[in-house]
């Protein structure tokens, strides 16, 4: 579920099933550490991932032109109407105008509201862990009019134990939904901002990815990039057509069945649309100069991915897995690990109100 559309309830506090799931930095949630395609590139300075939004834009993009053309559509409704000359206007013709009115405005403001982080924005929001610095730099939105070095909107999160990070729990389409968010709050406890980072991991089965996910992250922060497992692919930082087309179709189901693919080829094509839309009106991000100049990477850095014959993108990584040229799902078991050995088993005390109790 994307953050901007469902964001969190400001001025409250953090959500009772979120906080009793709190995550710990310096603690392991899980029995492996692994990443689940959250990643764009890792060095021994920084690792940018994505942001929750990333891999399903294309949702967002095909509802705000929907609401857009929904908008165009009253307008010229309305200005049909009012050029037909009308002898008496009555109650009936009044509620016409008022109902035309109110959902030019509504759609109107919802283009706006959704569309203004969407189109004419930003090709990603990279979300950039520091090892280095113990810091997180999120950036939110693009600005248009920055001083010299100011670069786009970014958040500046502590990596300590008072940052608070928490699995978030929804339902989108009838189906549960968990990420990892970070949230800020006030002196009362109550939430002023917050960031979900990497992605979104459907139903109760995939908790379990989400925690080797966050066991990756804090391992990388905590130790370094040596011991890390390969990421399950490298995104590309500049998205071609055959990556949008990829991110669609595996938006339907990574593991469809051909004849699947084949009937909902329509619909894949038409999201494939929306998300190029989107792409092709933004730039890529900019960072703060501050933050750039704490990511200097080292010349001869030898964790400097994705580099030499690396595959990046979902093309690209396919066809390295096919020739054997690419770890397909590398993962590492994680040291002093004391909890349930199997993954699963541990996801489901994770998926209950009262989560275990990590030693």
């Amino acid at each position: 579920m994307d953050e901007r559309v469902f964001p969190h309830k400001a001025d409250q506090p953090i959500p009772t099933w979120d906080l009793r799931h709190r995550l710990p930095i310096d603690k392991p949630v899980s029995s492996d550490r692994r990443d689940t395609a959250t990643i764009f590139r890792i060095n021994s300075t920084y690792m940018d991932v994505t942001d929750q939004p990333f891999k399903d834009r294309q949702w967002l993009a095909g509802g705000v032109f929907i609401a857009a053309f929904f908008s165009a559509l009253f307008a010229v409704t309305l200005i049909r109407i009012v050029l037909i000359p009308v002898p008496t206007i009555g109650i009936g013709v009044v509620a016409v105008y008022c109902a035309l009115i109110g959902s030019l405005i509504r759609v109107t403001y919802m283009a706006f509201k959704y569309g203004r982080d969407e189109f004419f924005s930003l090709t990603r929001r990279p979300i950039r862990f520091n090892r280095k610095e113990k810091k997180i730099y999120a950036i939110r939105r693009r600005r248009f009019f920055s001083k010299p070095g100011q670069g786009d909107i970014t958040w500046e999160i502590p990596w300590d134990e008072n940052a608070i990070f928490c699995i978030h729990r929804g339902v989108a389409h009838h189906r549960r939904f968990y990420d990892i968010r970070y949230y800020e709050v006030d002196h009362d406890g109550n939430v002023t901002r917050t960031v979900a980072i990497g992605k979104k991991w459907e139903d109760e089965e995939s908790l379990g990815d989400l925690l080797s996910q966050w066991n990756y992250w804090c391992w990388y922060m905590n130790h370094g990039p040596a011991e890390l497992p390969k990421p399950l692919l490298f995104f590309k930082e500049k998205e071609n057509s055959l990556e949008s087309f990829l991110f669609c179709m595996y938006g339907f189901g990574m593991r469809a069945s051909a004849n699947y693919r084949i009937s909902m080829m329509p619909f894949i094509l038409l999201m494939t649309g929306f998300r190029l839309m989107a792409l092709r009106t933004c730039r890529d991000p900019i960072w703060p100069e501050v933050v750039a100049k704490n990511s200097i990477i080292e010349p001869d850095d030898p964790f400097d991915q994705p580099s030499g014959d690396t595959p990046v993108g979902w093309a690209e990584t396919a066809l390295a897995l096919e020739r054997n040229e690419y770890p397909d799902g590398d993962k590492r078991k994680m040291k002093n690990w004391n909890g349930k050995k199997d993954p699963a088993a541990n996801a489901r005390l994770w998926a209950q109100d009262i989560p275990p109790r990590l030693h």
